[in-house]
């Protein structure tokens, strides 16, 4: 996850990575602030590959949605350790708030907010390094192809989620658009696809009362190995 900060390099106080965006030709470099995590969309493949309750990625989406929530559960995938913002190699995967109740579309739906809840603790951090409250968030890659995901994404950010339905993998795509700007040999301002928008609509109250709760769940699992 990245946030263009112009031709300034910012040393981030809160946890995040200073990284070069792009470079076109001749141009000044223009530079980012990244936050970076361990186990991400990869929480999906565990789930299919290790735990074994769904048969293919794609069918977490499905899965997450035959519960109405979490039901207090949360899932912490810090398999090796925690990334940004904490850079805790002491930390380990946990899951807590089980209950008798607890099925695996709690689980799956837990999985997914924990990528939800590992964006919105980089995106604070991004927020304070920056001094700008962010006010959009645009997305790509495999797990955008998952329109529940991206609303669940919003309501835990509280701001708009973005996404191109014809440009899912649009780091790929960006790479190869400044390669031929830098040459000179294509010039365009607009990517293709419709722009697509998840809006927030759960309370302030519930957003952090979950965030918090998310963030408790973090703290039981470091200190483990």
């Amino acid at each position: 996850m990245l946030t263009n900060t112009g031709t300034d390099i910012v040393l981030s106080k809160h946890g995040l990575l200073t990284t070069v965006a792009y470079k076109l030709g001749n141009a000044p470099a223009v530079y980012a602030l990244e936050g970076a995590v361990a186990i991400g969309g990869e929480v999906v493949r565990w789930l299919r590959d290790n735990l074994k309750i769904i048969s293919s990625s794609s069918e977490i989406e499905q899965l997450s949605e035959t519960v109405d929530g979490t039901h207090d559960l949360y899932f912490v995938p810090a398999f090796s350790g925690l990334y940004a913002p904490y850079w805790d190699p002491t930390a380990r995967g946990l899951i807590i708030g089980i209950t008798a109740y607890t099925n695996s579309g709690h689980i799956a739906h837990a999985a997914l907010e924990a990528v939800c809840f590992q964006v919105c603790e980089i995106l604070q951090s991004m927020n304070a390094d920056s001094g700008i409250q962010m006010e959009c968030l645009k997305t790509d890659g495999g797990m955008t192809k998952n329109k529940p995901f991206l609303k669940m994404q919003s309501d835990i950010l509280g701001i708009p989620v973005e996404c191109r339905s014809a440009t899912a993998e649009a780091t790929a795509i960006g790479a190869g658009m400044a390669a031929a700007m830098a040459l000179g040999v294509w010039n365009v301002s607009t990517l293709p696809g419709k722009v697509l928008t998840y809006s927030a609509e759960v309370s302030v109250a519930e957003r952090e009362k979950k965030l918090g709760r998310w963030k408790e769940a973090v703290q039981r699992s470091r200190n483990w190995a």
